[in-house]
């Protein structure tokens, strides 16, 4: 017997209840974006490497250890998109999205690829919603950005709390690196071997390192080493937050682990009662992301947030948001002659809008009967053999167990009636 073929290492399926929490992230998220202005954008789920390892970071984890890459039987080098913001920028240069008026505002709602170890809501392939808002320099984009996802995730009943840094612009930025190099050479014996590497290539990636926890905690902070107008523009920021009611937390020391990051950036975190600590979103500005991949400097900034990690905390929170679809008709069945008769009357009620099920698989009249019940269906269509030889059915009243027997044809026009009564009783 050949061996059983499982899911990939980190891959997985989505299913029952977790597919109906999914699908309620993917209706609020679209439409609160909506509601904001934002469009929905598609993209490839493979691009060239190139994009990502000049647009995310030669030396960040992504490029350097997570991507899945390969060459195509046609030379060409491509991988597995690991993020959404690289692909939405390419999307924008290559389709004149600047020509438009500015702020070009984006929604996504997608699966990502990265090889990592999968734990605890992070999987190899994980699904991300995010939003991109590009060719508008305004403190006021990253907030309203902000209250749109704290919008999302208040309707899904997740508390969180977001922690904000501001990282300068890059001449702010190669003046901290000398000043953090410095520090860093010092203390190069107690920085891991990945770091030890960064500390040449990039230092920032030092301080999101997970482990080099000790040497991060005394390293200097770039928010005491921006410009005039960078702190102006992060002052403005958060009175804007705190004009919204938006609580937020100084981070010194969060840079992201993506390279096209400048100016402000921000997590969100999980609001949990123990000290656990899971991030389920994050972004901030990223101006000068579309000069690496060839066009003129734009000012950009985004964020995305974990599908996957936001249904663990659904989950965790045990608040049911899912709403039961409680059908208005159940129709049963019994015999082969009137099987025929209730797919036919299906489809008319279907057409007529009304919400009925069904369960033609069962054969059991009884199953059925307590297949309507647990639904909840207000009337329940009855069809058995002496029903459909005499082209009858029978309308079983689910609240009081009244029924009758009544001509099909006379059906839709009576189930119509009864369920219009029922909601002016209501």
């Amino acid at each position: 017997m050949p061996k059983k073929i499982q899911s990939l290492s980190g891959m997985h399926d989505i299913f029952n209840s977790r597919y109906d929490y999914f699908e309620k992230i993917r209706e609020v998220s679209s439409r609160v974006a909506k509601e904001y202005g934002f469009k929905g954008i598609e993209f490839p789920i493979m691009e060239e490497t190139e994009l990502f390892a000049r647009g995310v970071g030669g030396v960040t984890d992504i490029v350097e250890k997570e991507m899945y890459t390969f060459k195509t039987k046609g030379g060409d080098f491509v991988a597995l998109r690991p993020e959404g913001t690289a692909s939405v920028m390419r999307a924008y240069i290559e389709h004149n999205f600047y020509t438009r008026p500015q702020p070009t505002k984006l929604f996504y709602f997608g699966p990502f690829f990265r090889y990592e170890r999968p734990q605890a809501g992070r999987f190899r392939q994980f699904w991300q919603f995010g939003l991109e808002a590009i060719g508008k320099s305004c403190f006021v984009v990253d907030v309203q950005i902000i209250k749109v996802i704290s919008n999302i995730f208040e309707e899904l009943g997740i508390k969180t709390k977001i922690e904000v840094n501001n990282m300068g612009d890059l001449k702010c930025r190669k003046e901290f690196k000398t000043v953090l190099r410095r520090y860093l050479k010092k203390r190069s014996n107690l920085l891991c071997s990945d770091c030890k590497r960064r500390l040449k290539e990039n230092p920032l990636r030092v301080l999101d390192c997970k482990q080099c926890i000790e040497v991060k905690s005394e390293a200097p902070q770039i928010i005491d080493h921006i410009c005039k107008q960078c702190r102006s523009d992060f002052k403005n920021f958060l009175e804007f937050l705190e004009e919204l009611d938006i609580p937020y937390n100084l981070n010194p020391f969060l840079v992201r682990g993506l390279d096209y990051y400048t100016g402000t950036v921000y997590e969100f975190f999980l609001e949990t009662e123990d000290e656990e600590r899971m991030a389920v979103g994050g972004g901030g500005r990223y101006d000068g992301l579309s000069k690496i991949l060839g066009d003129e400097e734009r000012p950009a900034t985004g964020v995305a947030i974990g599908i996957e990690r936001i249904i663990l905390a659904m989950e965790k929170s045990g608040g049911d948001i899912i709403e039961k679809k409680i059908p208005d008709v159940f129709i049963a069945q019994l015999g082969d002659l009137a099987k025929k008769k209730a797919l036919n009357l299906f489809e008319e009620m279907r057409n007529s809008k009304v919400d009925v099920a069904e369960s033609f698989g069962q054969d059991s009249l009884k199953s059925q009967m307590n297949r309507a019940d647990k639904l909840g269906a207000k009337i329940t269509i009855i069809i058995g053999k002496e029903e459909a030889v005499e082209d009858r059915v029978i309308l079983r009243d689910m609240n009081s167990g009244e029924q009758e027997k009544i001509k099909t044809e006379e059906v839709l026009k009576e189930v119509k009636g009864r369920l219009k009564k029922n909601k002016n009783k209501d």
